[in-house]
């Protein structure tokens, strides 16, 4: 009988699936030895679910009542805004020394963001991040930034090579605004500069030695790695749609060590648990 069964079958009410949930919650802190443990769950049915304003200060006052020195976050997010992401992980990276991130589901756009903050990425089979190409809302319309500034570039590159410009774009280019194209690169770069930073900050930072020749790894060389994962996660052309599920083959190919951790029973059993119980709860 899987998890999802077995909990159906139990007929647990709120109360009953809290308390649930607070076990399996102090089963995977018990797990990776004690660490102070929160988890970070939206709806993924409700669109309004995404990370905003209004978290700071439910997750803030959440951290007030752990005070260890090394955290893991339990997140399931389709994404949200970036801005109030980097300010929550100021706030964690400000006290905790190791952070670790547990996506037993979806972690999507600013969710993946947030994993570039961790120390420790936790994935398994079911878990998946996502690109992290800026979404633009503009006239009511929602598009990549990275989808139109490389269109925009194909119109030039095709302006270059033949001498003229094809009258099919003239009505859109009218439309086109300097801001609206310096907004969709610096949304663009924004994404990027948290990760790139983030990656060469924390998550690089027990990286030592090349595995293929044992030479000390430099600055630099964790700098520009950090460098090549976010323009990678960035390129809505590699992925082409925002909502692509990345797992954790792709992260390692892009050279992300990913903690599988179906490869620990006890842990993998407690963290699809918790996760069925938060579906449980957002459904009931």
């Amino acid at each position: 009988m899987g998890i999802y069964t077995e909990y159906l079958n139990r007929g647990l009410d709120f109360q009953a699936l809290q308390a649930e949930r607070k076990a399996q919650l102090k089963a995977i802190s018990a797990l990776r030895n004690g660490r102070d443990i929160i988890a970070y769950a939206s709806d993924m049915m409700k669109p309004s679910s995404s990370i905003d304003y209004s978290d700071q200060l439910p997750f803030h006052d959440q951290l007030t009542t752990l005070g260890g020195r090394e955290l893991d976050i339990i997140l399931e997010t389709p994404g949200g805004i970036g801005e109030v992401v980097e300010d929550i992980v100021r706030v964690i990276r400000g006290r905790y020394d190791h952070v670790g991130i547990i996506i037993p589901g979806t972690a999507k756009s600013a969710g993946t963001i947030f994993a570039m903050a961790a120390d420790e990425i936790l994935m398994g089979v079911t878990s998946s991040l996502g690109p992290i190409d800026a979404q633009i809302i503009n006239n009511s319309k929602r598009f990549s930034a990275d989808a139109f500034l490389d269109g925009l570039t194909k119109i030039k590159e095709e302006v270059l090579k033949t001498g003229k410009l094809n009258p099919a774009y003239i009505p859109i280019l009218q439309n086109i605004s300097p801001g609206e194209i310096q907004h969709c690169e610096n949304a663009q770069n924004f994404s990027k500069t948290l990760v790139k930073e983030w990656l060469a900050k924390y998550k690089f930072k027990y990286w030592e030695t090349h595995s293929s020749t044992g030479k000390p790894v430099t600055d630099d060389e964790k700098k520009q790695k950090a460098d090549q994962i976010a323009e990678r996660l960035c390129k809505h052309g590699d992925w082409l749609t925002h909502g692509r599920s990345i797992k954790i083959d792709d992260l390692t190919q892009m050279g992300l060590r990913i903690t599988d951790y179906d490869k620990e029973p006890a842990l993998q059993d407690a963290i699809n648990r918790y996760y069925t119980l938060v579906r449980l709860t957002f459904e009931g």
